[in-house]
């Protein structure tokens, strides 16, 4: 399998560049096409706020209020969008069959954000978020939940700067869940076009399933050739150690597992996912 379609949400501006390039780093990687999509607020849906007290003439000044916002943005991300693959000589251009070069094009869809994320990426190989610390609201988390709950398919989280290159030198965070295995299935194309791979585990990491030699030898039956680290919890942090570990090795691509717990726990307590999405400072794929 290889990398045809990437799908892009675009929602702003703070974040978009680096997420673009970082999109089309990818795409030049595959020759792939990316799929760039900007959801803007439909301002029926402020409508209901007519239950909740405010009058009929309060409720229309908002809904107009809400459109002239939507044009500005629009035209703010389609303006950054024209800047960044001109800058990187990428073809804007329709996906088609055979390209010999990555190729963009960008679209404007009026909807929720999350649904409109979710069903584009079912038919996408690959979802480029923004870094949830970088846009410059909450929709890139939005997106990426979207993707990694009601897709089926996985997410490239961008980091702050776009990277040179990806998936040269890839860690694979292994701790035997079946979110780790989906995370496997989903970069095992970039593993075959590596020039390195090494699986990190780690005791505090690990959970009931099959241990990282035995995704060693899985991995050579796709002519993968894996090396194996142990991860030292750092600060008391096993995402800490992860990064810290894949950093050690100089890695332009993390694939994990995502969300073994609820996201409701990790949003209380904490958890590795979530250390990664705050932290990372490189393109992370994630699967669950």
């Amino acid at each position: 399998m290889s990398i045809r379609k990437i799908l892009l949400p675009l929602t702003g501006t703070a974040g978009g560049e680096a997420t673009l390039g970082t999109a089309l780093v990818a795409a030049a990687a595959w020759n792939a096409h990316v799929s760039a999509v900007h959801v803007r607020v439909d301002p029926r849906d402020v409508a209901p706020l007519a239950g909740e007290g405010l009058s009929g003439a309060m409720v229309e000044e908002m809904m107009e209020a809400t459109e002239k916002e939507g044009d500005v943005r629009a035209r703010e991300v389609l303006a950054l969008f024209e800047r960044v693959v001109t800058a990187r000589n990428v073809t804007v251009a329709k996906a088609r069959a055979g390209a010999e070069a990555p190729t963009a094009s960008f679209d404007t869809v009026v909807g929720r954000e999350e649904e409109v994320v979710a069903h584009q990426a079912r038919l996408a190989d690959l979802t480029v978020v923004a870094h949830p610390g970088v846009d410059d609201d909450v929709a890139s988390a939005d997106a990426l939940h979207a993707v990694l709950f009601d897709s089926g398919r996985a997410v490239l989280l961008a980091p702050a700067t776009a990277p040179e290159a990806i998936g040269t030198r890839v860690a694979l965070a292994w701790n035997g869940t079946a979110e780790s295995a989906a995370a496997v299935q989903a970069v095992l194309p970039w593993l075959k076009r590596a020039s390195a791979v090494r699986i990190l585990q780690g005791e505090s990491y690990q959970r009931r399933g099959p241990a990282a030699a035995d995704l060693a030898i899985y991995l050579a039956l796709h002519g993968v050739e894996a090396e194996i680290a142990n991860v030292q919890d750092s600060d008391h942090s096993v995402g800490a150690g992860l990064l810290a570990a894949a950093a050690a090795f100089g890695a332009d691509l993390l694939a994990m597992g995502a969300y073994s717990h609820s996201r409701l726990r990790q949003l209380i307590l904490g958890g590795v996912t979530r250390h990664v999405l705050e932290n990372a400072a490189l393109p992370v794929l994630m699967k669950r």
